[in-house]
Formats: C-alpha cells, structure tokens, sequence
C-alpha cells in the first residue's frame, strides 16, 4: 500500500461531520422511541397478567433497532455501538430511566452484539440474515448481564427468557430493522451515506461485442 492509499484509508477510518450527525440524529429519535416502547411493555405486562414479567422478553428485541439501523447506513465499524449508547443517554438523561447509569452498559452489550454480524462480513452484508443474527446476537448476549442483575439464574423459566428474547430480537431488533432501512432508502434520504453508494455487485455488465 503507497503512503497516498495509507493516508486515504485513515481519512476514512474517520467519522465524517455528516456521519456524526447521523448517529447522534438516530441515537436521539431511537432513545425517545425506546422510551415509548417502555409504556408499551407496561402495557403488555399488564394485559399479560401472571406472566406479565415476560412482557420484557417479548418487545426486548425492540430496544436493538438504532444499532443495525446506523450500521446498514453508515456501514462503518463501531457506529452501532455509538447508536446504542446514545441512545440510552437519552433515556437516562432526559427521560429519567429508572435503570439510571446501568442502562449505559446494557446500551453496549446490546451495540457489540448487534454489531458483531456486520463486522464479520467486513461491513460487506446487509441481508436478511445478517439483520437476524444481529438481532438474536444482540439480544442473547445482553441476556446474560440482565439475568445476573435480576438473579434470574436458578429459575426454572431461565431459559423461556432466553428464547423468548432471543426471538424478539430476531423479529423486531433485525428483521424490522431491515425493513426500516429499507423504507429509509426508498425515499432517497440516505443517497449521501455509504449505503447510497453503488457497490461492485450493482454494477451493469457489460455487452458483449462479438
């Protein structure tokens, strides 16, 4: 590699000022969505009576959409996990969640797992499947740091939880995100972010001259 490609290739390891503005945009509009998801679950553990305590399991998936959300678009390494923070900023700071600084850690885990798909296909994947690992990801790995703070190991429905939550964030943390990034792109918003930029594989072939 020259010292031209060298010096490039830093340049892009950078966040660009638009860039930025994009995950603090989607880490704001994600934190107070989350918010509303809070009054949901609520809701549902309510309706759900007995089980209301599993209501947290069945929209958790709900609380991982910034991360692939910001990926998918900027498709940079890390700005899932900067989502994820921000976004539980938003509800500590301003929305005076009760899980207080602790919701910064979850805010993590949740932005690796999410993440951790992505930067195994080089931030080169952006399918439905890779939308589904990152969402079952997500959820399962923070699983297991809410499970410690709740003591919820020992208990027979343990491993109801996991599944439980692993599903919802298959179904609502990557799988709905796909399709909101993919409704996102429709509308010609994000044509100045990497996800905008054609790639090898849209290239039209060639006719060939006989």
């Amino acid at each position: 590699m020259t010292a031209v490609e060298t010096a490039a290739a830093a340049r892009r390891a950078r966040l660009t000022l638009r860039e930025i503005v994009m995950v603090v945009v989607l880490g704001v509009v994600f934190g107070f969505l989350y918010w509303v998801f809070v009054q949901a679950w609520n809701l549902l553990a309510i309706m759900m009576g007995p089980a209301g305590d599993l209501a947290q399991h069945v929209l958790f998936g709900a609380w991982l959409l910034v991360a692939p959300v910001a990926v998918a678009i900027l498709r940079r390494p890390g700005v899932g996990v900067i989502a994820e923070i921000l976004a539980a900023v938003i509800q500590v700071v301003f929305l005076g969640s009760p899980v207080g600084p602790l919701l910064l850690l979850s805010g993590a885990l949740q932005g690796i797992g999410s993440e951790l798909p992505f930067a195994l296909t080089r931030y080169r994947r952006f399918g439905w499947g890779v939308f589904a690992a990152s969402g079952a990801l997500g959820a399962g790995l923070v699983f297991f740091w809410t499970a410690y703070r709740f003591g919820w190991y020992g208990q027979d429905l343990l491993t109801l939880r996991l599944a439980v939550q692993v599903l919802s964030g298959l179904v609502l943390g990557g799988l709905l995100a796909k399709v909101i990034v993919r409704s996102l792109e429709r509308t010609g918003v994000l044509a100045n972010f990497a996800i905008g930029a054609p790639s090898p594989d849209d290239a039209i072939p060639q006719r060939r001259v006989r």
